[in-house]
């Protein structure tokens, strides 16, 4: 399956909820600790099966993670390290671009999130320790929440609930929340370590999973916090990002600084089901294709993106 170069670090992929051929990705020079971002819009060419890109655009500061509106085909966002947060226009040149640059974050911006459901807002999380509400047709944020005690690396919205997400932070807490409460309505002591990723669930309205530097993944169901309904340890470093199947109930994929991508099955007893080493540098984004089942994204520092249909060599084109 295809793979493609990038000039800087990859940070975040995230395929379309409306092309199955198309790809967003966040980018990040040096690492993302100093210098300039790019986010790609790339397809799969379906003559060649080659990724080619057919936009890119360039920001002054890196970029940490993007996100399709799921609205709008050719709208995404992207979370800045400058602390804005920028939309784009895919059909729209460079020179028109971005069409929106937001500025209320006062540190970078590490998360950002389309609400699925209601699909006219989004969300931020910062390292000011804030999530932040938007809508594309307001000029300011709708809302701050402030609970965190540190960095927020996540925010994301519920699959199911219009009004509800979960964020995630360096303060070891995962908290649910309902965007009509300026309080959260569960503090979640999740992990001992930070934490740097969380996802609902796509068939149970009550069941997250978080990420942790601790190396492990947590299933939570939220209606019984007091222990884990799984543990999934596998990963020889932080765990960067996780994300539940659009698919299957049970599975999930997560990506680690000790560079592979894992599937896990959290009901089974032998819960891995495959791991991809494919990447020579940290992996920090992985996703799952909504249109394609088994059709799978990552990228990560050693500035590669690659495609591939899980249990398939993703360095092998097909």
């Amino acid at each position: 399956m295809p793979s493609f170069r990038t000039p800087f670090n990859g940070y975040a992929v995230q395929f379309s909820p409306f092309y199955e051929e198309r790809l967003l990705v966040a980018t990040s020079q040096n690492f993302g600790i100093l210098g300039n971002g790019r986010l790609h819009v790339l397809d799969i060419d379906p003559a060649s099966g080659a990724l080619a890109e057919l936009r890119s655009f360039e920001t002054a500061d890196g970029i940490y993670d993007c996100a399709w509106s799921e609205s709008h085909d050719s709208l995404a966002v992207a979370a800045v390290a400058d602390g804005s947060v920028k939309l784009w226009d895919a059909s729209l040149p460079p020179t028109a671009n971005p069409v929106r640059s937001l500025h209320e974050h006062s540190r970078e911006v590490h998360s950002a999130d389309w609400n699925p459901v209601r699909r006219d807002s989004f969300l931020t999380a910062s390292w000011d320790d804030s999530v932040k509400l938007w809508t594309v047709d307001r000029p300011s944020s709708v809302r701050t929440f402030r609970e965190h005690a540190y960095c927020v690396y996540a925010a994301v919205w519920s699959s199911r609930h219009a009004d509800v997400f979960a964020s995630v932070s360096g303060d070891h807490t995962a908290r649910v929340w309902d965007v009509r409460d300026p309080r959260s309505s569960l503090v979640l002591p999740a992990h001992d370590h930070e934490i740097l990723s969380c996802d609902w669930n796509k068939y149970d309205e009550c069941s997250v999973a978080t990420a942790s530097v601790d190396e492990s993944v947590r299933v939570w169901d939220i209606r019984a916090p007091r222990a884990p309904v799984a543990n999934l340890a596998g990963h020889g470093c932080a765990v960067r990002k996780v994300k539940f199947s659009p698919h299957r109930e049970s599975i999930l994929l997560s990506c680690s600084y000790d560079m592979s991508v894992c599937m896990w099955d959290y009901r089974a007893e032998d819960a891995l089901i495959a791991r991809y080493d494919h990447h020579t540098e940290f992996v920090v984004g992985v996703d799952m294709s909504v249109l394609v089942e088994g059709l799978l994204a990552s990228t990560g520092w050693d500035e590669r993106v690659y495609v591939w249909q899980h249990g398939t060599d993703p360095r092998v084109m097909a």
